[in-house]
């Protein structure tokens, strides 16, 4: 791939996705950034910049947004919702919503683009899922199954696409106290409160908080994707962040 190359990168609107998009387009790529809601102000002004609006759960707007995109060297699966609760308070509903966006959200933009990926016999998909399917941590259940999902989704699809000369890999960033992941999560965590689990809640709301030992930052992540898209030998896991690669390592 060259910086001619055009990337669609879902989930622009803050963290991960933001930084990636901006490597990207100062790696000299083609960047499609693509959020709910598109915002001018986010990223710098660039000819090799296109802002689209993507809900990953609306099947139409996930169709219109490929259509609108044109055609793409490398998809990042990068959107998705966090839910820190005990599981006796999350409503079924919820934990629909988890897996809508992080999951099934994630499967229907490969499916979209898979097409002319085939047809080219190039292009590659990153998906990027959570340091948390290596080591379990408590009140993530429900967020920790619906990432586990796409790690087993991604690795059985990536043999399937081989013989067209498809990659897919997966980008695994650790725990991220600066970015707006709790924030975004918040209100789910609110309503999923059980008054049982409030002592044990506080203390791993703590315990998340803590940035005393190692984290993971957005440009770690950022070149982790960077190096899943450019690589071709790079493995089908990367860890994102110093905590994640300790607990590849582990």
């Amino acid at each position: 791939m060259s910086a001619t190359s055009t990337v669609l990168i879902t989930g622009c609107s803050s963290g991960f996705g933001l930084e990636t998009a901006r490597f990207f387009l100062n790696k000299g790529w083609y960047v499609v950034a693509t959020m709910r809601t598109p915002r001018e102000d986010l990223l710098p002004t660039s000819d090799r910049l296109r802002l689209l609006a993507l809900d990953v759960t609306d099947p139409d707007s996930i169709r219109r947004c490929v259509e609108e995109a044109g055609p793409i060297d490398a998809l990042v699966n990068n959107a998705g919702v966090g839910l820190l609760a005990p599981l006796e308070g999350i409503a079924l509903a919820h934990a629909r919503d988890i897996f809508e966006t992080n999951t099934l959200g994630t499967i229907a933009m490969t499916q979209a683009v898979l097409p002319q990926f085939r047809q080219r016999r190039a292009g590659v998909v990153v998906n990027v899922t959570s340091s948390v399917t290596l080591k379990s941590l408590p009140l993530l259940s429900v967020y920790t199954a619906s990432k586990a999902a796409v790690n087993a989704f991604t690795e059985s699809l990536a043999l399937e696409l081989e013989p067209f000369g498809v990659r897919v890999r997966l980008v695994l960033p650790g725990r991220a106290p600066s970015t707006s992941f709790g924030v975004n999560a918040r209100p789910r965590m609110d309503v999923s409160a059980h008054e049982a689990y409030a002592d044990f809640t506080q203390q791993v709301f703590a315990a998340v908080r803590d940035t005393a030992t190692p984290v993971t930052y957005s440009e770690d992540v950022a070149q982790a994707v960077w190096r899943a898209v450019t690589d071709p030998a790079a493995p089908m896991r990367i860890s994102a962040g110093a905590d994640a690669v300790a607990l590849a390592q582990a």
